[in-house]
């Protein structure tokens, strides 16, 4: 009969724990998983822009329909790094960008510039376009358009 040390036991005597390509394996998931996670909570321009194009067309709406509503002309212009209604009360409407780096250029339909947009207080305007540039990586641009009658709508530029 085979004899042992006290305390050595040659029944069940299996290895425990994990080999090192095993930890080393679950360290690169865990590394790939999380960089995946912070590439997809980023916010790239791309979404910024689409963002402040989006948000531009509802206050342009909403400056359209307070200005049928109250009899009062309001243009919107841009400024230096932001931009601003003419004709409400300061507090009516948001102005200036939310994100940096976005700057427009005011245009009617087809495509002449024109320093601002007459947003009413006539039912039916003139169509007009804002081109919205953004800054980047990447440089991108996207137009607010109207024909007159429909509401402002975002479109990509060719």
């Amino acid at each position: 009969m085979p004899t042992s040390a006290a305390g050595n036991s040659s029944k069940g005597s299996t290895a425990r724990g994990f080999t090192l390509l095993e930890l080393i394996i679950v360290i690169a998931i865990i590394a790939i998983a999380t960089a995946s996670v912070s590439f997809a909570m980023r916010d790239t321009n791309v979404a910024k822009l689409d963002r402040e194009a989006d948000r531009l067309a509802a206050l342009l709406e909403s400056a359209r329909a307070q200005s049928r509503a109250s009899g009062v002309a309001v243009r919107w212009r841009p400024v230096e790094g932001s931009f601003v209604f003419d004709g409400l009360p300061a507090d009516a409407i948001p102005s200036g960008w939310v994100a940096e780096g976005i700057t427009a250029q005011a245009a009617l339909g087809n495509g002449t510039l024109v320093p601002a947009l007459q947003l009413g207080p006539d039912p039916i305007i003139a169509a007009q376009q804002i081109t919205l540039y953004s800054a980047g990586p990447p440089a991108r641009s996207l137009r607010i358009a109207t024909d007159g009658l429909r509401p402002f709508t975002v479109f990509p530029v060719p």
